[in-house]
């Protein structure tokens, strides 16, 4: 049932349509700064506020915003295969979103997985089209059964953060359909999401936002979408263009193409006419309408409220989502009552709660694995703590022992504003405003300062050649004591800084224990030439990292293993930051951070002690050059604000896991189908998406030598028995639906979840047939039910007409071909066997 009823309104949308001017739908068709539509109070017409995002609402500021709730990832999300839970994530956000004054979240992303290298991969669900679909609609209903609009993202093609501004993504139309748009279909047709966002990237050689063929023709025209279509943030390529083929809103304002005096001109010249304008006003105001605007305009402030039912949910959806993927001997769960010590190393005084970008948000708190695990078994156990290995990408925040200018720990920022003379800082001019701020990374993303000094007194706690770094957008200097030690020189990247796209430059400085030290940085804004995207210049960011020389030449593997050499058992966390994950940034290779340092931890401790667990907290497959030499492994991806708790609870066996892997792990980054073809010709600004439909286990069912783990793999403290599967009708037909029931057993000793998950293997093909190759098998259907020891559960899966269905090209349109359809049924898409079949009588078509 589609979840997005619009709200009662007495208003009359085409009546205001037709008293508007011409400068007021221009108006309307922009944003009015970053987080908010234009008002047109001549009409009442109210302005709605937007924010970020995927995990959660972040509100406003970019950094030490209002506090907000964060959830798990969407690949965490989709790893619990649990399409209640992730509705009621939906419905959770939806209530964070309304503490935030907003009415519009900027989620959920859908783009299906299609590199492990992707850096915005955690972002979204997953490599399989209904698996990615499925997810996301629940969410949507989530959010729209509580009054506010989703926003369905990126379309399309957006499957890569290198050049996405302007790469240039060739696919054929049978993958881009199977594959990249099946997610949008689905949630689009099952959610009806309220709002939809266009991508950066071009799609054969046209700009999403520019592209007929994707937003008249499939989404508008054929999906029969009503809904507003925005524009990625600074992602608005034409004026024409953007507004014929459908696209109502160019984010953010102050609009680039869409001013008046450039529609003036173009309605004179013909290239633009009023009807098409007008189309993009009413799915305006319809959204105005829909998210109950006009009944209640006023504009809420932003509050944090740190709801203890979001709390229990945000610890529930993290369990769930980490994905058991190895227990030799047992070594899980952990039987604390038998064990003297554990050696807690590596990565557990972080908590992975989310990835870098739009993800990021001022959680209302954070739980790491070690203070969970400390609460958890508090002094009955010794627990032998070390870092083992520095992941850093930017250094941390220069925090620790730095007082403001009252004396209070953390920093003094000051924002100027010039005076058009003038080109930098000159003896006697006067803030802005002054504010003291407890970090070193800022983001003037929200408001434009020309310039900002931060200031703070430093006393270190050692002697020493310390490491700082410093990182920006702008023009960044660093003085110590009113001397100039660091000119980082202008630098014309925002994504290089701002989303981790680059390595920083570390440098030294030598300190003195107990001395203190007067600190300045000041950065200017970079000018309009020196950015790289329109959308970032005057906008200043930068990032002020240190570390004492003892702390980052510290021989930490040696304590490490020191540490785990006589364990009783030995917790290895490793992951990628949000700095590594992020978007604005692909991965180079499916190695973790930093340098190999994770690895070569993770293979000294298991070296010493046969009991080693690895705890991997990342958003994507990664390389594991250890899994034979480890006893454990768990895979907790991005769990949220109450990632260390989650973890716990499975370590500890209060959680059965029952995670599911959404994408496949493959053996190693030259086993991937997009392997040479990602991120493409950077040279010709292209990428080729030549493996066609062959993504994830697509891909693996024809090599499995490829693969670690594949798609849909997870292990669980019990164990279940699949009965036979009734499957009713036997025949499938255009618009039918088919059921598959049977029962699931818990042959174990403590209760858990199994995820039973149905497959539809196309007839094979007679030798010489020149009927499109199909994969093995395509996910048709799953769900997750709850067992308890030794007993049984009926499930029920349902099989829609369309997941037997192909992209025919030559005819445009779908087909189903005659044949028998095995129904192949298990726990992961390596484990599946017959279960049955299906029968379609007569070849069919339908759509597009």
């Amino acid at each position: 049932m589609a979840s997005s009823v619009p709200r009662k309104s007495s208003v009359d949308v085409q009546g205001l349509l037709e008293q508007l001017t011409l400068q007021e739908k221009m108006s309307l068709l922009a944003g009015n700064g970053l987080w908010y539509t234009a008002a047109v109070a001549r009409l009442g017409i109210p302005s709605v506020k937007v924010t970020d995002g995927p995990n959660g609402a972040r509100g406003e500021l970019f950094t030490a915003g209002t506090k907000a709730a964060c959830f798990p990832a969407a690949v965490s999300i989709a790893a619990t295969w649990d399409t209640g839970l992730a509705q009621r994530i939906g419905k959770a956000m939806a209530e964070e979103t309304k503490t935030k004054g907003a009415s519009v979240l900027l989620g959920p992303t859908v783009c299906p997985h299609r590199s492990p290298l992707g850096g915005r991969n955690f972002e979204s669900f997953s490599e399989d089209p209904l698996l990615a679909g499925l997810q996301a609609a629940s969410v949507i209903q989530g959010l729209q059964e509580n009054g506010i609009a989703a926003t369905v993202k990126h379309f399309a093609a957006n499957e890569q953060e290198t050049m996405r501004n302007t790469i240039n993504v060739v696919v054929g139309e049978r993958a881009l359909r199977e594959i990249y748009l099946k997610p949008f279909e689905i949630a689009i047709k099952k959610a009806q999401p309220l709002a939809l966002m266009t991508s950066y990237n071009k799609v054969n050689g046209v700009h999403a936002d520019q592209n007929e063929h994707l937003v008249k023709e499939i989404l508008r025209d054929q999906w029969g979408y009503n809904g507003l279509v925005m524009s990625d943030y600074g992602g608005t390529n034409s004026l024409e263009d953007t507004i014929k083929v459908g696209v109502d809103l160019e984010m953010p304002g102050p609009p680039q193409h869409r001013r008046l005096a450039a529609v003036e001109k173009a309605l004179e010249a013909g290239t633009l006419d009023m009807a098409s304008i007008n189309d993009r006003v009413r799915s305006v105001l319809q959204l105005v309408k829909n998210v109950g605007k006009f009944e209640h305009p006023e504009q809420v402030a932003e509050t944090a409220i740190n709801d203890p039912a979001h709390q229990r949910l945000i610890r529930e959806a993290g369990a769930d989502g980490i994905v058991l993927l190895k227990n030799e001997g047992g070594v899980l769960p952990l039987q604390t009552a038998k064990l003297g010590s554990i050696a807690v190393l590596g990565q557990s005084k972080t908590c992975f709660s989310n990835g870098g970008g739009s993800a990021n948000l001022n959680a209302h708190y954070k739980i790491t694995p070690y203070e969970a695990l400390q609460k958890a078994v508090g002094e009955t156990v010794d627990l032998r703590y070390a870092t083992g290995a520095h992941i850093h990408r930017k250094l941390p925040c220069w925090t620790a022992g730095v007082t403001d200018g009252k004396g209070q720990p953390g920093w003094t920022i000051k924002e100027y504003m010039f005076a058009a003379k003038d080109k930098g800082f000159s003896d006697g001019l006067q803030p802005q405003r002054t504010y003291a701020f407890p970090l070193t990374t800022y983001m003037a993303i929200e408001h434009v300062p020309d310039a900002i000094r931060l200031e703070g007194t430093f006393t270190p706690t050692s002697t020493g050649a310390h490491y700082f770094s410093l990182p920006a957008l702008g023009h960044a200097k660093l003085f110590i004591d009113d001397e100039l030690v660091f000119d980082a020189g202008p630098s014309p990247d925002p994504r290089g800084y701002s989303e981790g796209g680059e390595f920083e430059i570390r440098k030294q400085h030598d300190f003195v224990q107990g001395e203190t030290y007067r600190l300045r940085v000041e950065v200017l804004a970079p000018s309009a030439e020196q950015a790289m995207i329109p959308l970032m210049a005057g906008r200043i960011m930068f990032h002020l990292g240190f570390m004492e020389q003892k702390d980052y030449e510290e021989d930490l593997i040696a304590n490490a293993v020191a540490a785990a050499k006589d364990a009783d058992v030995a917790l290895v966390f490793v992951g990628n930051s949000a700095e590594w994950e992020t978007e604005g940034h692909d991965a180079a290779n499916m190695s973790l951070p930093a340098n190999g340092s994770q690895d070569r931890l993770v293979e000294a401790v298991a070296a010493v002690n046969p009991r080693t667990v690895v705890v991997n907290c990342t958003g994507v497959p990664v390389a594991m050059p250890w899994i034979d030499s480890v006893a454990g492994l768990l895979q907790c991806w991005f769990a949220g604000q109450e990632a260390g708790n989650a973890i716990v609870d499975v370590l500890l066996g209060v959680v059965s896991p029952s995670g599911r892997l959404p994408v496949s792990f493959p053996r190693s980054l030259e086993d991937t189908p997009s392997y040479g073809n990602f991120p493409g010709d950077l040279a010709t600004v292209t990428v080729h998406y030549a493996e066609g439909i062959e993504v994830g286990y697509r891909h693996y069912d024809k090599h499995p030598e490829k693969v670690l783990f594949p798609f849909g793999a997870g292990l669980s403290y019990t164990t279940f028995e699949f009965g036979p599967a009734v499957i009713s009708p036997q025949e499938l037909v255009h618009g039918g639906v088919v059921t598959v029931q049977l029962q699931v057993k818990n042959t174990g000793a403590v209760a858990g979840k199994e995820v039973v998950q149905v497959y539809l293997a196309p007839p094979q093909l007679e030798s010489g047939s020149d009927r499109p190759v199909r994969p093995a098998k395509v996910l048709a259907g799953f769900a997750k039910v709850e067992v308890a020891p030794q007993s049984s559960v009926s499930v029920t899966v349902e099989i829609f007409f369309e997941s037997a269905a192909f992209w025919d090209t030559a005819a445009a349109c779908w087909g189903v071909d005659s044949g028998e359809y095995a129904v192949l049924i298990g726990n992961s898409s390596a484990s599946c066997t017959d279960h049955g079949s299906l029968t379609v009588k007569e070849s069919f078509t339908f759509g597009p």
